[in-house]
């Protein structure tokens, strides 16, 4: 009874909470839309790169949007990299300072912030960097400094990758609720928590040799930027030699020990300043409204650069969720426009329904016919992800992406066996032979697992051709580096699954010379729905969020992780081109 009065209590709070900020926000509308939004940089400053908030690759068009500053819930790659270029030659800007981050960014997308700071440095700008505590990923972005500090009683995690896959064998035996479970692909796992109480060969395989991949480019990084060997490298993360901060000093990860006031010191003797002078420092947040106005790419022409990030659901599809129509949508305006010469596809996807990729891949078959197309993949660009971008004209990866994953999967929750246990009988009618379909309160016969069988397999036949056509080679070649299984970039390029390793300027610049074009200008897709639409919905959804969070308060974070993973597993329709595991790297 406790737990339902706080919860009653906390839903009615939030909703009163909401309507107090609805109403502020409809009183202060006006003022905030006609608010002067440049931000004054005073001159000698330094640009503070701290991102503590989940960084999507795009977030869309928020120059015109008085709402998206209160409701963005997250930072666009895009705007970040083009404020660290705008930087470079600001003369206002005469540093970067790294600090305190702990990233919510994929790894693609840290080494892509990584190489915009080591461009910000042939300038001859500085960039420190300094932490309470380095995550392993925040680390590697730090890497690039010229200098690097941690705090006397801080710590650091270094001691490579590692990841790890929850089973539920067990778990539906013993409640009697199960996926029944049909795929193709050795290496589809997937599925395979819901099959066995422990790891395959084959993916343990997959995902060590994927880890080792990843890890030895994080590496070769690290090694240049500290000027260490890599063997030295390892052993520091084999022996935990980064531990303390006197390891790390000793051992060459850091330069120095420091408080942050004698970090401060460290920037004012950088900028010629006073012990007492102020340490003039813009985020690069609040940098970005400046920078946005200062276009990097010039010209009449253009070169469209379209967004699919999320997982691949059919239906219109917004920030978070690649849907065919608003890819659709975005394809046909970068096609009409005739000042548009060439068509960028920045894919981030694990993948998701076989369908929607391919009715994604056949618009843009069509666009191809007008427009060159080239895809740029983020930190995931797998299974679906991978189906939309293997026939484009030419595909690049960064080194650290996860791709491939040629293969599908269907899943179909069953509750015959938790039926069985609490006496419950379902009984079915029908005109026909196959009328009644498949039932959850019933096993699954044997006609209806050949029937989804049959698709399966027809769905993984057109899959391997449509990536033979776009790689340009045999259906048996691409069905031996399919299975499901995935690869880093590294290992995509050397099997030709990608043409070129690099990122998103690469690939936009590849656009412009498949079309001829010298001088040019990026038009970013889709347009997504606006901060006042998205303050609706989240009011829509604030009583379900709030359920949410009250369950993950009383059960743990852990446990929640495990039942919101098999309720994605339950709601999955229709047969899966899906990344085949829940990669969580640590």
């Amino acid at each position: 009874m406790k737990f339902l009065r706080n919860l009653l209590a906390a839903i009615l709070g939030c909703l009163i909470a909401f309507g107090i900020v609805f109403i502020m926000f409809v009183m202060f509308v006006s003022l905030v839309g006609s608010a002067d939004e440049s931000v004054v940089v005073k001159g000698n400053s330094v640009l503070e790169l701290q991102l503590q908030q989940p960084v999507n690759d795009y977030v869309g068009d928020n120059e015109s949007d008085p709402f998206a500053g209160f409701l963005g819930k997250a930072q666009g790659l895009d705007e970040i990299l083009h404020a660290i270029a705008v930087a470079k030659t600001d003369p206002d800007i005469k540093g970067i300072s790294i600090n305190n981050n702990f990233l919510l960014t994929g790894l693609a997308q840290t080494q892509e912030l990584r190489k915009a700071l080591s461009d910000f440095k042939e300038s001859g700008k500085f960039i420190y960097s300094y932490a309470d505590y380095y995550m392993q990923k925040d680390y590697y972005l730090a890497t690039v400094a010229d200098s690097i500090f941690l705090n006397p009683v801080g710590g650091m995690d270094f001691k490579g990758l590692s990841s790890e896959v929850l089973f539920y064998k067990d778990l539906q035996e013993k409640t009697g609720v199960k996926m029944e479970v049909i795929r193709h692909g050795k290496y589809k796992s997937a599925v395979e928590p819901f099959l066995a109480n422990e790891m395959s060969d084959a993916n343990r395989t997959q995902i060590k040799e994927l880890l080792n991949s990843l890890w030895n480019t994080m590496v070769a990084d690290i090694s240049e930027g500290r000027n260490l060997s890599e063997a030295n490298v390892n052993v520091i993360a084999d022996t935990l030699g980064g531990r303390s901060p006197k390891y790390a000093k000793a051992s060459g990860l850091i330069d120095g020990i420091l408080f942050y006031d004698q970090y401060m010191d460290k920037l004012r003797f950088a900028l010629s300043l006073g012990k007492d002078q102020e340490v003039n420092r813009v985020s690069v947040i609040d940098y970005t409204k400046r920078s946005n106005k200062k276009a990097i790419y010039k010209g009449d022409d253009k070169v469209a650069v379209i967004y699919a990030q999320g997982e691949i659901l059919y239906g219109e599809g917004g920030q978070d969720v690649i849907g065919q129509g608003i890819i659709t949508g975005a394809l046909n305006k970068a096609v009409d426009d005739d000042k548009v010469k060439a068509i960028v596809l920045r894919v981030d996807s694990p993948g998701g329904s076989a369908l929607t990729s391919d009715i994604i891949w056949r618009e843009i078959e069509l666009a191809k016919e007008h427009k060159p197309v080239v895809v740029s993949m983020g930190n995931v660009a797998a299974s679906g992800g991978y189906y939309i971008a293997a026939g484009a004209d030419k595909v690049f990866a960064e080194p650290t992406t996860i791709t491939g994953s040629i293969g599908v999967f269907g899943t179909i929750p069953n509750i015959s066996g938790l039926a069985d246990k609490i006496g419950v009988n379902a009984e079915q009618v029908g005109t026909n032979e196959n009328s009644m379909g498949y039932s959850v309160f019933e096993p699954m016969t044997d006609n209806f697992r050949s029937l989804i069988t049959h698709g399966i397999e027809e769905t993984y036949e057109t899959f391997l051709d449509r990536v033979a056509k776009g790689r340009k080679i045999t259906v048996a070649q691409a069905d031996s580096m399919a299975q499901g299984r995935v690869w880093s970039g590294v290992d995509a390029k050397r099997l030709g699954l990608v043409d070129e390793l690099g990122n998103l300027d690469d690939a936009i610049a590849a656009a412009a010379e498949l079309a001829g074009v010298t001088s040019y200008r990026v038009r970013k897709f889709p347009k997504y729905k606006s901060g006042f639409e998205r303050f609706m919905e989240d009011m829509a959804t604030a009583k379900t969020n709030v359920i949410q969070n009250m369950v993950k308060e009383e059960i743990g974070l852990e446990t929640y992780d495990i039942l919101k993973q098999m309720k994605s597993a339950m709601e999955q329709e229709g047969i899966q081109a899906r990344m085949p595991f829940v990669l969580d790297i640590k």
